[in-house]
């Protein structure tokens, strides 16, 4: 079945933008002179999806203007998640809307270069049936900021691989490998049976992570390594370093840019 519907959790108070997300949510700060929350949605666009879900909470009606004058010709529609109950609650919140078709979920801390990776996935679902998840290699002493999978082997040519299990965020000398998720996933309506199933991890929070465990140990998760370009824009620096790169892409001001940086950095 084709994957339509994509799920954004946008619900996050954003600290460490603070500041700034005192008067706008981080899901709308730019990135140059677009808002993030678009380009993640372009992504999904581009990968054809035909309707954005929102999860929101009330306290952003930012997020509700953006809805409604949000370019790129796929409906967009908002739900809440009004408590921080993790990111399994927040995709569960779109579970009515969903329905019992296939859904991607993109998270908006993460923007990717092009749709290229989400249709490797969808491409990835449609083919196998299972559950498929965005999969990068870091270096070993990163591994701890991420969720990272037990291969069944390695990787084959095309970046596919069969996902055994799941460890959040592990000590980088128990990690099971180098591989660890990224925000992007393909799901079928079964993700909303293991998210039900859920038990609260030790801070409260319901954990997308330990579903998609739960589901590797059955056999049901393949992972597909990136193979487009990244920029993690969780954290101001992040957020920086992927409003530069989006300029110096741009015929309108890369050069000008690039001239600045170089006539700058040569000053120092």
């Amino acid at each position: 079945m084709p994957v339509r519907i994509a799920v954004i959790p946008a619900a996050g108070r954003g600290t460490r933008f603070l500041p700034a997300t005192k008067v706008v949510p981080k899901e709308l700060l730019p990135v140059f002179d677009t808002p993030s929350l678009q380009h993640t949605v372009d992504e999904a666009i581009g990968a054809g999806i035909e309707h954005v879900i929102l999860v929101s909470n009330r306290a952003k009606p930012a997020i509700e203007v953006f809805a409604e004058t949000a370019t790129g010709g796929a409906r967009i529609t908002v739900v809440y998640q009004d408590s921080p109950r993790g990111l399994g609650h927040a995709v569960e919140c779109a579970r009515e809307l969903v329905g019992e078709d296939p859904f991607a979920v993109l998270l908006p801390d993460e923007l990717m270069g092009d749709s290229s990776h989400l249709r490797d996935l969808i491409a990835e679902h449609q083919a196998s049936g299972r559950t498929a998840i965005g999969l990068k290699r870091v270096p070993r002493d990163e591994v701890s900021a991420y969720g990272c999978i037990t291969p069944d082997g390695n990787p084959d040519s095309t970046g596919r691989v069969v996902v055994r299990d799941v460890v959040e965020k592990p000590k980088m000398t128990d990690a099971p490998s180098d591989l660890v998720i990224i925000g992007r996933y393909v799901f079928g309506h079964d993700l909303f049976d293991f998210l039900a199933s859920l038990k609260p991890a030790a801070n409260g929070e319901l954990q997308l992570s330990d579903a998609i465990g739960d589901m590797a140990r059955l056999g049901k998760v393949n992972g597909v390594l990136i193979s487009c370009t990244r920029h993690d824009t969780g954290t101001p620096m992040g957020m920086l370093t992927a409003s530069i790169d989006a300029a110096l892409s741009r015929a309108d001001t890369g050069s000008q840019l690039r001239s600045w940086l170089e006539a700058r950095l040569r000053g120092r």
